[in-house]
């Protein structure tokens, strides 16, 4: 039995769709272990091009079967406007499970969202999906899981006691516009219907499948520099997409993970509030931006981009313990004279104190300045190598001074967004 966990190494936005969708070839199970449909897992194949938002990455190989895990909240309209569309792809969903005890996201915890987001003075830069009042309400004992909705009265019951409770805040809290609880029914029940056929006991299904011995995969949303607890607080996620959450997220022992792939950009991006201390504001931040298509996959915003963040990355890996790094989109760093990573931040508020290992709270990231060492660049175009062996030999040394400013070997090289473009590194 394998047990591998595919985690982003930096503020989400990683490629880890793409690397999914390729070791699922070799995997029995992939498991979506926690998040939302707040962020998009960009998929290339022979079935085309798609963004997955709940569905395992791993849904288009035909003999992986594909969970929504407990630790991912479920917005059942999202969930089956998704599976529509990958059914009109002819995709098989015959595989695809979701768990009975994973939480709804329902549309009362989006009018919080927007309401909460309109309501503070310095913005998180949320997706308004509703993510977070349902991890609120999952935590305050208030959320209603995937089994409740098999039984339609209670159901309906619980539905009502909420949205009373809701409407109190949204009114007497935010000055927002009550809801009606029939019309969160009516919306919902339709998609809950459709999604019935899908739920399962998801401890047995895990358990069956480490009992045969099966090849499995975990499969994170957004980045370690997200997390809820390690994160650049308050401009997280609401979950924790490091190992640690993997564990909890699919309901496997965490002694049982044999491998932790993460997941990083040859360069640095991020979506949404906060510091981000090689983000780079100038034409060489647009040239990124373009040549890497860096909008976001959820909400279509453009991506904040700058210079590979070791630091961050070297933190992501002590906190998962990454057995091997993926990195994607070598190739858009081709063209470019010279290349440039930060190897520690200087803090210029600590009398030029320098760190290296541990990025520090956000009130004190927002004044830091990144020390970079320079790289020579390449100037062809390599999306055409499928092996390191060919790669330029500028590519190669970049390559290997990530792995030791990151403490963890390259496994996998991206130079492109279709699955044939990923090749070891080894």
């Amino acid at each position: 039995m394998a047990i591998t966990a595919v985690l982003g190494a930096q503020w989400g936005d990683e490629g880890k769709g793409k690397i999914v969708d390729y070791l699922a070839t070799d995997s029995d199970m992939v498991i979506r272990f926690q998040g939302g449909d707040n962020a998009g897992h960009t998929v290339i194949n022979e079935y085309g091009e798609f963004r997955l938002h709940l569905i395992p990455s791993g849904i288009f190989n035909p003999d992986t079967s594909c969970l929504i895990g407990t630790g991912v909240v479920v917005n059942p309209i999202s969930l089956v406007n998704e599976m529509n569309s990958l059914a009109g792809a002819h995709v098989g969903l015959d595989r695809l499970m979701v768990a009975d005890r994973a939480h709804l996201v329902m549309p009362y915890h989006v009018a919080l969202d927007r309401a909460e987001e309109s309501f503070r003075k310095s913005k998180i830069g949320t997706t308004m999906r509703g993510i977070g009042p349902a991890y609120a309400d999952k935590v305050g004992r208030f959320g209603i899981q995937v089994f409740d909705s098999l039984d339609q009265d209670y159901f309906a019951e619980r539905v009502r006691v909420n949205v009373e409770r809701v409407n109190l805040i949204l009114s007497e809290l935010y000055g927002a516009e009550a809801l009606s609880a029939d019309d969160v029914l009516d919306q919902v029940w339709p998609a809950l219907k459709a999604v019935r056929p899908h739920v399962v006991d998801c401890y047995a299904e895990v358990r069956k499948a480490m009992g045969r011995g099966d090849r499995i995969l975990l499969e994170g949303q957004l980045g370690a520099m997200r997390d809820l607890d390690w994160g650049a607080y308050p401009y997280v996620t609401s979950s924790n997409p490091i190992a640690g959450g993997a564990s909890v997220g699919a309901g496997i022992p965490p002694a049982l993970i044999t491998r932790v792939v993460g997941v990083v950009k040859a360069y640095s991006t991020c979506v949404g509030e906060g510091p981000m201390p090689t983000e780079l504001n100038d034409e060489m931040g647009e040239r990124l931006r373009r040549v890497g298509g860096e909008y976001g996959a959820t909400t279509g915003r453009p991506r904040r981009c700058g210079w590979f963040d070791a630091v961050a990355v070297r933190y992501s890996s002590g906190l998962s313990g990454f057995t091997d790094i993926a990195v994607t989109k070598l190739d858009v760093m081709g063209g470019i004279e010279r290349l440039k990573m930060a190897t520690a931040y200087r803090v210029n508020t600590r009398d030029g104190e320098v760190i290296r290992d541990t990025p520090p709270p956000p009130a004190l990231m927002g004044h830091v300045t990144p020390i970079y060492e320079e790289h020579e660049g390449w100037c062809s175009d390599i999306s055409n190598v499928r092996s390191s062996a060919d790669l330029p030999a500028p590519a190669m040394a970049y390559l290997r001074r990530i792995e030791e400013l990151c403490g963890a070997r390259i496994g996998l090289v991206s130079v492109g967004p279709r699955r044939e473009q990923t090749f070891s590194a080894h």
